[in-house]
């Protein structure tokens, strides 16, 4: 049972995870105290207000809303938001769409057969409506070929 435990904690996932978290929250104290020290008495010196305006609030019938803190929080989360897709997400999907494969099916590539002329495989050796034969189109024999290939793991030679 503990052994279960320790490898469903050593799992490289699960650490990731742990580092994330820690690495988020640790950025995400860093951008509030930049929201708080700079962004707030800035917007507030803009609005006519005097510096820090998160301590602002208004009273109704005794109870005290304090629409600063609502005011701060959201410009730290949207900062927050910017930074983490500006300078994570979008390299991240430059960098996937750079490595990802042009993975093509070879059954949607299609032509006509040339005696029935009905819609088939551009790989298709017979026509499925009039079941002639017809020589399969080169490039589409090539990508067919590439494509089994790949799916074969084949194992290295020793």
């Amino acid at each position: 049972m503990l052994n279960g435990f320790k490898d469903f904690i050593l799992r490289g996932n699960v650490i990731s995870l742990a580092i994330g978290l820690a690495v988020g929250s640790a950025f995400t104290a860093v951008v509030t105290g930049f929201s708080k020290a700079f962004i707030t008495p800035l917007i507030g010196l803009a609005t006519g207000s005097v510096g820090d305006f998160s301590e602002a609030s208004f009273t109704i019938r005794g109870a005290v809303f304090p629409y600063g803190l609502l005011i701060a929080a959201t410009i730290a989360f949207v900062i927050t938001a910017a930074v983490l897709y500006f300078f994570v997400v979008v390299p991240m999907t430059k960098i996937q769409e750079r490595f990802a494969r042009q993975e093509t099916d070879i059954k949607s590539e299609k032509r006509d057969c040339p005696d029935c002329f009905s819609e088939i495989p551009a790989v298709a050796t017979r026509c499925a409506h009039c079941t002639s034969h017809v020589e399969p189109v080169a490039a589409a024999l090539e990508n067919s070929l590439e494509s089994s290939l790949e799916k074969a793991a084949v194992p290295a030679a020793r």
